[in-house]
């Protein structure tokens, strides 16, 4: 069996965990390739991914024009590139000419954007599992921090990247590298009891929102500072490597191992060297050798299919967003920006008030419903009013449905597998949101606005049946009163 947490100890890893995601999602927000144009922030869900993730957001669709006026000129007097950036433009532009409804130009770095946001999910869902295993034979330290390791390669790339190619580089390394958000997960299981996991969960959730909400603004200032001529960003790409090395160092002086089969056996050699002669004569036990079995309530291939079909519907609507927003309102950048930021707010002030309080089951079937409403609302809306009243729902989802998955999968999983059952789980949501977007575009050009949305409804209507009338309540998962000791209350972080 797992001893017990001290609840000192939880607290303090809790706090190591919390300030490192924030480091790192702010970085990474920054630095990763999300589809938005200039300004423009990208609501993050789980699954993928801190202030300085959140940098890269408002730059990216700056950097990418500043590639493409290097490389593939759009000057058709100018001499023809053959760069990989104009490769690659090539076989966008011919992807836009297949559809009947023509693609207006000003998203061509959005579709390019997008493009190298599912290349970074196709890796991601292949590096998961494995960093997952990885952590439940070496520890949960070790695999973070060489991912954190992975990760400074990535972000020094970018700062170097004076050309497409380079920062393409940057970007693949990053995908394969980038397990952060899934380890904290692993390490907040570890530490944590039954009846406080979920909102442990929620507490990860939180640093998404809080990075989201600070994160692009930062990026967004610091990309006015250019340093490097022949790369614009590497202020804000250095600024992001000096976090990220700080939060590497961070992590190596203060975060302790947690996995269970590695902790309990230094407990127990520790009492072996140190105890009495009977003491010396007990067998040391450990969850590697002896795994606590675990009845599965739900199988780890339900919970995969679920995460993977939510994701592959909802990011493809997420990306959809602000074409659907510029065709019926004429939104610019800015009003996009104000859109996605009160989702953000929204988001943040659930996770921390509604989402940590409730059962992982429940919380999955909220968002999931929201999620349905909002597909509903987004075929048919005519007004503004309409459109934040979705928002309001889509804020809903991203602050419980992953969140809750990400609880459910734990209690499927002994303490020897949870690294690697959760990579899975990654996995399956990383590949839906590498696929997503991709296939909703396509039917929104193809057939319109209500057609995509229709289907995109069935599609989340299917995840609904999922997670109404397949998953159940895992034994430990609802939530117990708190116990009052010396008439105070114990309260968890």
């Amino acid at each position: 069996m797992t001893t017990p947490v001290e609840p000192a100890t939880r607290k303090r890893v809790l706090k190591v965990i919390f300030f490192s995601l924030l480091l790192d999602l702010v970085r990474t927000i920054w630095h990763h390739p999300w589809d938005r144009e200039s300004s423009r922030t990208r609501k993050t869900n789980y699954n993928d991914k801190q202030i300085s993730f959140t940098f890269i957001l408002p730059l990216f669709p700056k950097l990418l024009e500043f590639y493409r006026n290097v490389e593939a000129p759009l000057d058709p007097s100018a001499p023809p590139s053959k760069t990989l950036l104009s490769s690659v433009l090539g076989y966008l532009n011919t992807y836009k000419a297949s559809f009947a409804r023509p693609i207006d130009s000003r998203y061509d770095i959005v579709l390019l954007g997008g493009a190298l946001g599912s290349l970074f999910s196709l890796l991601q869902a292949i590096a998961s599992p494995i960093i997952g295993h990885f952590s439940d034979r070496y520890g949960r330290r070790t695999a973070l921090l060489l991912s954190m390791t992975g990760n400074i390669l990535s972000v020094l790339l970018w700062v170097m990247a004076t050309d497409f190619r380079t920062f393409l580089a940057s970007r693949i390394v990053g995908g394969l590298s980038e397990g952060n958000v899934q380890l904290a997960t692993a390490i907040a299981t570890d530490i944590s009891d039954p009846s406080k996991r979920g909102s442990t969960m929620a507490l990860i959730g939180a640093c998404f929102s809080i990075a989201f909400t600070f994160g692009p603004a930062l990026g967004a200032w610091l990309s006015s500072f250019s340093t490097v001529a022949a790369n614009p960003f590497a202020t804000a790409a250095g600024v992001s490597l000096t976090l990220i090395v700080v939060e590497t160092l961070y992590l190596y002086f203060c975060l302790p191992e947690t996995l269970p089969a590695l902790t309990q056996k230094t407990e127990s050699t520790g009492a072996q060297v140190n105890g009495t002669e009977a003491e010396k004569k007990k067998p040391a036990t450990t969850p590697a050798a002896n795994p606590t079995a675990v009845q599965r309530t739900n199988s780890h291939f339900l919970l995969n299919l679920t995460h993977f079909s939510f994701l592959l519907f909802f990011s493809g609507m997420e990306f959809s967003l602000p074409f659907m927003t510029y065709d019926l309102f004429g939104y610019d950048s800015a009003k996009n920006g104000r859109l996605l930021g009160f989702v953000g707010l929204i988001a943040s002030l659930l996770q921390g008030g509604v989402t940590r309080r409730l059962p992982p089951l429940l919380s999955v079937r909220i968002g999931v419903v929201a999620c349905l409403l909002a597909f509903i609302m987004l075929g048919r809306i005519t007004s503004v009013l309409g459109l934040y009243g979705a928002a309001a729902l889509l804020a809903t989802t991203s602050a419980t449905v992953v969140t809750g998955l990400n609880a459910l999968s734990s209690f499927e999983s002994h303490e020897g597998e949870r690294g690697g059952k959760l990579g899975m789980l990654r996995s399956w949501g990383q590949l839906g949101r590498g696929l997503g977007p991709v296939l909703f575009t396509s039917v929104y050009w193809w057939a319109g606005r209500e057609v995509a949305y229709g289907i995109g409804a069935l599609g989340m209507s299917w995840v609904a049946l999922l997670v109404l009338y397949t998953l159940k309540t895992p034994p430990g998962s609802e939530r117990v009163k708190t116990a009052k000791v010396a008439g105070s209350e114990k309260k968890e972080l």
